[in-house]
């Protein structure tokens, strides 16, 4: 007897055979089979399994909506350190309420009215920018909203503050900043460095 494939198995193996093209979430939504869970399926991959799969928080010329995996080598993942009973307290404490966009748990949700709106546990300052899984840096956020923040924190630095932060930083650190911003922004990069 053979085992059907589940979404998240579905989806990596579809990301692996089409490394270094753009998807969108039209396709990815397709390829899973799971009209409602896909997006949740590949932050799992990403998170859990540390697979780099790029959207347009991460280069420029991605638009919202499309994915892109560049590597088949997954990179270290943060492990899932929430507990069941610290999901519970934020969820029960945000009043089963998105504390982005206000839609309630099981609503249709208002951007994508063909599916019920499912909650998750963000951060307000993420991990990757040294938060923690404290219940005061954790909310309540729908799918769309959750996607939407990832690694964004509510205050937005400005220029000069990150300036006067990245002066701070040793050497390797600026290094790694700048191959990050080159990965981002490469057209700009190129353009900036044909007119040096």
């Amino acid at each position: 007897m053979t085992r059907k494939k589940g979404a998240k198995a579905k989806l990596r193996e579809h990301f692996l055979t089409n490394i270094g093209r753009v998807m969108d979430s039209e396709e990815l939504r397709e390829v899973s089979g799971n009209q409602s869970e896909w997006a949740r399926r590949v932050r799992e991959l990403r998170s859990e399994e540390g697979y780099q799969i790029l959207t347009h928080n991460d280069r420029s010329e991605l638009k919202p909506g499309q994915y892109l995996l560049e590597d088949a080598k997954p990179q270290p993942a943060f492990e899932r350190a929430i507990s069941k009973e610290t999901r519970a307290f934020v969820l029960d404490r945000n009043g089963f309420t998105c504390q982005m966009c206000g839609v309630v748990a099981g609503e249709p949700h208002p951007y994508d009215p063909t599916r019920k709106t499912r909650l998750h546990i963000g951060h307000i300052i993420d991990k990757s920018q040294g938060g923690d899984d404290e219940p005061s840096n954790l909310r309540a956020l729908c799918s769309v909203c959750n996607e939407g923040a990832s690694n964004l924190t509510l205050d937005r630095p400005t220029s000069q503050k990150l300036l006067i932060q990245v002066r701070r930083a040793k050497g390797d650190d600026q290094v790694e900043l700048l191959k990050w911003l080159i990965g981002k922004f490469p057209k700009k990069a190129k353009e900036f460095l044909d007119s040096e």
